[in-house]
Parts: structure tokens; C-alpha cells; sequence
């Protein structure tokens, strides 16, 4: 087909960062520098030129970014994202004519005869010709300039026709540098190629790259054994969650619970009276998801544990389970959300042979999904009214992928500081599209990644474009579904192990505190991953002052984390080789207000026993000269140790501290 104007002689491709071809937006954090390659070239020796164009949503007028040739038609240039939300950017690629020109006289001119060399053979360079040529294209510039610049260039022109009509023998360059510049600020864009599209990206702010979450639920917090524990007790527990070091408080499902097919401890079918049900079963006589369980304290209560968690530097994270219990006020409401059987009965949640008549299953295939879409909306408006800025998303795989992204876009439309967590324990695929479609951050695979190749083959992958463009993983050594069984025969090692790991490897991480804290690993049954006198069907007290509690060791690694920015994002992460398949190594590096930080961390991946191995270093990645002895202090116990060049020994014992946590100094000791 022969194009509206077939002058344009540019190409442009290979643009990167993009996300499914424009379909989702690139993921950026406020303040990031978003540099953006591609390959634009033309036919022939013609020079090309190219520009960045950016903007924030709702801006008129793009801003613009000279691109930088990198090599073989490829070309780079970056901007700041300095607000949140939605930005896009293009790309103009154009045949500069003035900058082909310039080089083309650079090239005359050095074919010139020497003046005191015979000019025998010597062909004539046309030079006063092409000093004419260029004069044309300065007054082109100079009609698309303003003012002083538009003058300036008139004077450069007449100065390239004055030399023209010497007609000397030789000649020196009259372009320099600050004549190149002014041209170039107004190019000839009339025959310019611009990408096909415009290219989203949305901005989030810090806490999307970094943090650290803490799980409790409720109705355990009363320092009470005797009652039921409410979120005033919640609030109480702040400041020390806060001082070990966390930043975003979790909380379970804080709504009613059903009576109905209510469940008994350790999941048992019939509920006996005084048992309290899953927090997950939400819905009854008192409200839904719009309101608080009586037993927890009202909304008054609520409100104050949202500036309780403020003072103390922290967020506070509500769980969003779109699912109904029988009594769920929708069930009566709005019947067609649910799936009718074919007795009249509404399909309750089963994984055959499992059944949990407790939950009702929304139906995404309603007719009257507008209403469905529309009201599970309402639900986190009405929280984000009231102060809640980070939501925990369960199971959001079970929901139709499309109302995901509808839903978050329309919340960031108007609060684009609220973020979501997609406890996406799914399919890679669906995983993925979780995030392509809006979802702040991930649970990830990181709970069932134990051997050495695969957790570096995993996050190998999980921080490195083209993921790390669209998903923040948050990285969970356990859940309140979720006891691995490293846990459960592992003891206090595995959990030391399984902390240092998550929260080294992931800037995001998180605990279900009390359990983890005090290395909770009884297992219901064998080969279950669920704990025996689970919290989600019952209330735990848990005795948080014994001496075995890893409340100082997940403090100091906490500690670790605020202070050294290496640790506080996923791209620079590096795996480096051991010659023992129970070690593994990795390293972080970042600078700081012109600081360099260098993280380096071993660890021991046998809960059992002693593992020693050789780690060979790369040292080109941090930056250390072969053979250079440099200082490696180990923050975990404040040890310095000397080491010099690639080969460097390393022996942890699981039982005493399973791994280093080193801060590299690069300088000769």
C-alpha cells in the first residue's frame, strides 16, 4: 500500500521498555530516570537524528529528550518521572540534513590540497559550493527559530556565503560545536517519523520498591488470654512491631463472619458454640464488607488504629477477600452474583474432594456484572475514605482478570498512592497478567524455592526486565495458609534461613509475625501445608517474650535493610558462583547521595550442618580490581574480615548464624 507521504524515510523499532507492545504500562517508582533505547535508521549515508518525547497525563505539550547514538543504529535517552501516575512517551526520528552536511565538509575540507604541496592530481572539493549548501539549510533553520536565535543564524548564513565568495585555496572549518547546537534546537520536523504510539507508563511511589510487611490477625492481639482480642490492642502492639523494624502492618479479613457452615478449629466441618469461624467467611447479620466485626471494635477504633500506624511510621494493609458466607447480606441482596445450582442452591467454594460450605463464590459471569463490578469498587473506595492506602488482595487469580484492571485503574484514577498486593500463588501467565493489569506488588514462588539452582534461576528472573517492567515481587516465607515443609523439619535454622533469604534477595518482603517470630512449624497433618490450631479458624496466644524468639535476629536484619540502600530494590541483584551446592551468594550494590553500597551475602541452605565452600567472586560487577585487598564487615555480628581478589573462603554454621550479610569497602587496606 503506498503511505500518505512516502518522504518519510526514517525507522524506528526495537523500543524498549515496553510492556506487551504498549498494551500495559512500563512500572516506575517517583523519582526513577527512565532511559529508553531503540534502533532508528534510514537508507543511505544520511545522518539521522532522534528525539524523546514525554509527558505527564494531562499535559498538553510534550517535553523532549535529545537521543545519544549508542551503535549499529541504536540510540538512548532518558527522563525523570517526578510524579505519580500515568506518563507517556514517543519517539521522533527524523534525516538531519544540517549534521550530514557538516560532516560532509569535515570531509572536504581534510581532502584539500596542502598549500605548500603541488596540487598535481589533487581533485577540486567544490568547498565554496557546499559552503553556499549549507548556508541554505541554516536559513531553513533560522525561519523555524525565535528571536535572538533566529538572528544568530541569519549571521551564520551570510558568514558561510561571505567565505563561499572568496574563493580561497583553502579553508578552515567554520562549524564548531555552539553553531552544530543552535541548529539543532530547530530541527526540520516536516518529514520526521513518529513511532506508531504512545507509550504508557505508570509511576508509583517508594513503598511499591520497598517494604517490609508484618502479619498478625486481630483477634489474637489481647494481651488477655481470656478475651477476644480488638483493634485497640492492635494499635497498642504498634510501636513494637515498628521498632523491630516494619513498615506496613497486615491485617486478615476485619468484617463479620458468617454463622452459617461456620467452621470449627483445624478446619473442622461442624462448628461448636463459642467458635469464632474464618475471618475469610465474610458476612453476617452485622454487615459485609463494608463493616467491622463487632467483637474487633467500630469504626471509631478503626480510624484510631490508622493514626496509631502513622505516628509510628507505618501503613497500615487491608485484606480485600471478594468472597460471601451464606449470611453475606449480597447472598440476599443480590442472588444473581452467585452461581445458581440447579436445585436453587447457590455453588458454595470446593476443590473436590474439599469443600468449604462456609464461602460462597462470586460469579463473574453474572448478567448483572456491571452491579457486581461496580459495588466490589465501592468496597475499596469506601476503605481508602477511611484512611486505608495498601490493600492485600486474596486469591485475585479466582476473579475475572479483565474487572482487575478496570477496578485499579479507576481507584488510581483519582488516588494513585494506593497500592495492591495480589496474593497470586497461580500460574506464571496469570501471575503476570495480575501485574501487567495493575497490581502493585506479588506474592511470588519464593515459599517453594529451597534448592540453590532454583532460587537463583527464580530470581534471576523475577528481577530483570522485561519482568522487573511490569512486577514487584514481595517475597513470604510463610503464610497463615502456607507451612512449607522446609519449615515444619527444619526447626529455628530453617527459619533464620528462610528470613535472611527473603529479606536480602526481595527490597519486599514480609512475615506472618507471631508464627514466624517464634518458628511455628506443627504441620495439621503429614504432608500438609497448613499449621495444626490454625488462626484462621481460631484464636492463638502466642508467648513472644521466650528466649528462642527470632524477634533480635528479624530486628537487626530489619536494621539492616533501613540502612544500607542496596537492599531497598531488586535490580542489581547478582548471584556469584560456590563450589558448594549448600551455598549460595549474591550480591547488591547502590549509591547514595554519591556513596557507594555494596551488599554481599553467603548463606547456608542445610538447616542440619556446617557447609564450607570457596566463592569465586565477580569482581568486574563490584567493581574491585583483581587482587585488591578490601575490608568485608559482617553486619549480623559486626566481624570484619580481609579479603583479596576472587577466591575468598567461607564456613556457617546453621545453629549459630547461617549466613554472612557483608558491607564491602573497596579500598586497599
Amino acid at each position: 500500500m503506498k503511505p500518505a507521504e512516502g518522504r518519510k524515510r526514517i525507522v524506528i523499532e526495537e523500543v524498549s521498555p515496553q510492556v506487551n507492545g504498549g498494551r500495559y504500562p512500563v512500572k516506575r517508582i517517583i523519582g526513577d530516570v527512565v532511559t529508553v533505547t531503540c534502533a532508528a535508521f534510514g537508507d543511505g549515508h544520511d545522518h539521522v537524528a532522534a528525539r524523546l518525547l514525554y509527558k505527564f497525563e494531562g499535559e498538553r505539550r510534550w517535553r523532549t529528550a535529545q537521543f545519544t547514538a549508542i551503535n549499529n543504529d541504536l540510540w538512548s535517552a532518558d527522563f525523570t518521572v517526578d510524579k505519580l501516575g500515568t506518563w507517556q512517551y514517543t519517539i521522533q526520528a527524523w534525516v538531519d540534513h544540517f549534521d550530514t552536511w557538516s560532516d560532509d565538509l569535515k570531509k572536504r575540507l581534510a581532502a584539500q590540497p596542502d598549500p605548500k604541496q603541488p596540487t598535481v592530481n589533487v581533485p577540486t572539493q567544490d568547498i565554496p559550493l557546499a559552503l553556499r549548501s549549507g548556508a541554505l539549510l541554516v536559513d531553513q533553520a533560522a525561519s523555524r527559530a525565535k528571536s535572538r536565535d533566529a538572528k544568530h543564524l541569519e549571521e551564520i548564513a551570510a558568514s558561510l556565503r561571505w567565505m563561499a565568495d572568496q574563493n580561497a585555496f583553502n579553508y578552515e572549518n567554520p562549524i564548531t560545536d555552539e553553531i552544530i547546537a543552535v541548529v539543532g534546537r530547530y530541527p526540520d520536523l516536516s518529514l520526521a517519523t513518529k513511532y506508531e504510539q504512545d507509550l504508557p507508563i505508570w509511576v508509583d511511589r517508594e513503598r511499591a520498591r520497598y517494604s517490609t510487611w508484618y502479619e498478625l490477625f486481630p483477634r489474637s492481639a489481647s494481651p488477655d488470654p481470656s478475651r477476644h482480642g480488638t483493634l485497640a490492642d492492635v494499635a497498642a502492639r504498634l510501636p513494637e512491631i515498628a521498632a523491630m523494624g516494619f513498615d506496613v502492618l497486615y491485617m486478615p479479613p476485619i468484617h463479620p463472619i458468617g454463622v452459617a457452615y461456620r467452621k470449627g478449629p483445624n478446619n473442622r466441618v461442624t462448628a461448636e458454640p463459642g467458635d469464632l469461624g474464618s475471618p475469610w467467611a465474610i458476612g453476617a447479620a452485622e454487615g459485609g464488607h463494608k463493616s467491622i466485626l463487632p467483637e474487633l471494635g467500630t469504626m471509631v477504633d478503626f480510624k484510631k488504629l490508622v493514626t496509631a500506624a502513622g505516628k509510628n511510621h507505618m501503613e497500615l494493609a487491608l485484606d480485600i477477600a471478594f468472597q460471601c458466607s451464606p449470611d453475606h447480606p449480597w447472598v440476599k441482596e443480590h442472588p444473581d452474583w452467585f452461581i445458581i445450582r440447579p436445585d436453587g442452591s447457590i455453588q458454595y467454594a470446593e476443590n473436590p474432594p474439599k469443600k468449604y460450605q462456609d464461602i460462597y463464590p462470586l460469579n463473574f459471569e453474572s448478567p448483572d456484572w456491571r452491579g457486581l463490578w461496580e459495588e466490589l469498587l465501592s468496597v475499596f473506595t469506601y476503605w481508602v475514605r477511611h484512611g486505608v492506602k495498601i490493600f492485600r488482595v486474596d486469591n485475585p487469580h479466582t476473579k475475572a482478570l479483565p474487572f482487575w484492571e478496570w477496578c485499579i485503574a479507576e481507584i488510581h484514577d483519582s488516588h494513585p498512592d494506593v497500592l495492591f498486593l495480589a496474593e497470586a500463588f497461580t500460574r506464571p501467565h496469570v501471575m503476570y497478567s495480575l501485574a501487567k493489569g495493575g497490581f502493585t506488588q506479588s506474592y511470588t514462588y519464593f515459599t517453594w524455592r529451597t534448592e540453590k539452582a532454583e532460587l537463583q534461576t527464580y530470581f534471576e528472573e523475577i528481577t530483570k526486565p522485561p519482568v522487573t517492567d511490569f512486577f514487584h515481587p514481595n517475597i513470604w516465607p510463610n503464610t497463615p495458609d502456607i507451612l512449607h515443609a522446609s519449615l515444619q523439619t527444619g526447626g529455628r535454622p530453617a527459619f533464620m534461613q528462610r528470613l535472611i533469604l527473603a529479606a536480602t534477595l526481595g527490597a519486599n518482603y514480609g512475615i506472618y509475625g507471631p508464627a514466624f517470630e517464634l518458628s511455628e512449624g506443627r504441620p495439621a497433618k503429614p504432608v500438609s501445608e497448613e499449621y495444626l490450631d490454625s488462626e484462621k479458624y481460631q484464636i492463638r496466644h502466642w508467648d513472644r517474650s521466650i528466649d528462642t524468639s527470632l524477634a533480635p535476629l528479624i530486628t537487626t536484619v530489619n536494621k539492616i535493610r533501613r540502612e544500607n540502600v542496596a537492599l531497598q530494590s531488586d535490580l542489581s541483584l547478582h548471584f556469584h558462583p560456590v563450589d558448594n551446592s549448600q551455598l549460595l551468594c549474591y550480591s547488591k550494590s547502590a549509591s547514595s547521595d554519591g556513596v557507594e553500597n555494596i551488599i554481599l551475602v553467603a548463606i547456608n541452605l542445610d538447616p542440619t550442618q556446617e557447609q564450607a565452600g570457596w566463592i569465586e567472586l565477580d569482581l568486574k560487577n563490584l567493581g574491585i580490581p583483581h587482587e585488591q585487598t578490601f575490608d568485608v564487615e559482617d553486619l549480623l555480628t559486626g566481624t570484619h574480615y580481609q579479603w583479596n581478589g576472587r577466591s575468598n573462603y567461607v564456613a556457617l554454621r546453621p545453629d549459630v548464624m547461617p549466613a554472612h550479610i557483608l558491607r564491602v569497602t573497596r579500598k586497599i587496606v
